[in-house]
């Protein structure tokens, strides 16, 4: 669901409607129009029931931007930043940008906006009669707008996600079992089976001549059932990020030369890639528009080459990067060797390879890290890691095979397939406390945000 259109900013929260808004706000004007019609019909005339029943669904929307806030002004008690409300077809959605460290503290967060849309019930139903002496049609709003708000609390607080009442199942089995997995996992499940049953219910009532309420509990229960379909994917991929190793997954992108290798033999090597450490910390220098005409012309920059180490009579000494060739004239390449130009091998970004998956996509999250170098338990190259492996492994962990062309793809560009957003996962996974960062690496970026709402 995309951002929409902001209106206007309550305490630094972005309120925007997203486009789909106006057709629920379409269809809740129609639905009230032929309410006011069976009960107002003498009181109003035609355009006054058509704007009774506009001004209706309008503060019907007003009480779904309380809830939202409710959940909102909370969750900033709790020290969570929330990024916006967004209003769309099926209500409102506050999107926070982590969840609550504690359970208690998500248990309030989720039990918010119920509560405040149980307050607006009990004051507009208690102010019926006064409202009613008033006028007839203001009595009749505010009846319906008390009852909506009441149905509004009592629907969010079914238990099982996407509703309030999930969240309130995963914060309750969070609290008594220690596990936010698994409170999620639990509040999953009785999302599904809600959705199911509202799909079922639906479409007992479309047989029956209930149009409208069964397209709705139609249409509620596909969207919890997409979203308890995407939960239990995301499951299954932070699962997968836990439990595979670095070393199950490497391969060996790297060439392994002797110190004493000329840089002419180099120059040799197929392909020349002056830019082979270009996606690494190593600033290859890139050739001048001018030079001298004795450089190679068919040396071009292939961030995704093969690295060069270097060894000494069986010891490593530290990686080469071919845009030394560059660099130096022509004359020099047959009495400089390799070694009198190499680099650390600390200068290439490391992972050991008894580290879980996730760390590695975390460390491959900045764009200048394409590729990490496995290091075994002595410290010593024993392969490399990319993001096409990554990808593989974990879809292959939870039963999905790709293609073997989008592999193809994925490999040619280093980019994770069908723009698999694991940084994203492994950020959340950080920020609910479900892996914890070792000393010396830091996270960068911040999380996606979650959903609070009706």
């Amino acid at each position: 669901m995309g951002e929409g259109w902001q209106l206007f900013r309550i305490r630094g929260i972005p309120l925007r409607i997203h486009p789909t808004w106006f057709l629920i706000l379409f269809a809740a004007t129609l639905v009230f129009e032929r309410h006011y019609r069976l009960i107002l019909a003498t009181t109003l005339p035609e355009g006054g029931l058509w704007l009774v029943a506009l001004a209706t669904a309008l503060l019907l929307f007003v009480s779904v931007v309380l809830h939202e806030l409710g959940h909102a002004f909370v969750a900033l008690s709790q020290g969570v930043r929330v990024r916006s409300i967004t209003l769309f077809l099926l209500g409102g959605v506050a999107s926070v940008e982590r969840e609550c460290p504690t359970a208690l503290g998500a248990l309030a967060v989720a039990l918010a906006g119920p509560l405040v849309s149980l307050a607006l019930a009990v004051a507009l139903l208690a102010a019926v009669h006064p409202a009613a002496h008033q006028s007839a049609v203001l009595g009749e709003m505010v009846t319906r707008l008390g009852w909506l708000n009441l149905m509004l609390a009592l629907f969010n607080l079914l238990p099982g996600l996407p509703l309030d009442g999930g969240l309130v199942v995963k914060a309750l089995v969070w609290q008594v079992t220690g596990s936010r997995r698994r409170g999620l996992v639990v509040a999953n499940g009785c999302g599904r089976f809600l959705s199911f049953f509202a799909v079922g219910l639906g479409s007992w009532l479309l047989l029956k001549g209930v149009g409208f309420n069964g397209a709705m509990l139609i249409m509620l229960g596909w969207f919890g059932l997409g979203a308890a379909r995407n939960q239990s994917q995301v499951l299954q991929v932070q699962q997968a990020l836990r439990e595979i190793r670095v070393k199950d997954v490497c391969r060996r992108r790297f060439r392994v030369l002797e110190a004493s290798t000329t840089l002419r033999q180099l120059s040799r090597l197929e392909p020349i890639t002056p830019g082979g450490l270009a996606a690494t910390s190593l600033d290859p220098v890139r050739p001048p528009e001018t030079g001298p005409a004795s450089r190679p012309s068919s040396a071009s920059v292939d961030p995704l080459a093969d690295w060069l180490l270097v060894c000494d009579r069986g010891r490593w000494r530290g990686v080469i990067d071919p845009a030394i060739l560059q660099e130096l004239p022509v004359q020099r390449w047959d009495s400089e060797a390799v070694g009198d130009h190499i680099h650390p091998l600390a200068a290439l970004p490391s992972i050991a390879e008894s580290a879980p998956l996730w760390q590695a996509v975390l460390q491959m999250d900045q764009p200048e890290r394409p590729r990490l170098l496995v290091l075994g338990p002595a410290g010593l190259p024993s392969g490399t890691l990319e993001r096409p492996e990554v990808a593989e492994a974990v879809l292959k962990k939870i039963g999905l095979r790709l293609p073997s062309q989008l592999l193809a793809t994925a490999r040619e560009q280093n980019g994770y397939p069908l723009g698999l957003a694991l940084a994203q996962v492994v950020r959340s996974m950080l920020a609910a406390g479900d892996v914890q960062l070792p000393e010396g690496l830091a996270a960068e970026g911040t999380p996606p945000p979650s959903a609070t709402g009706p």
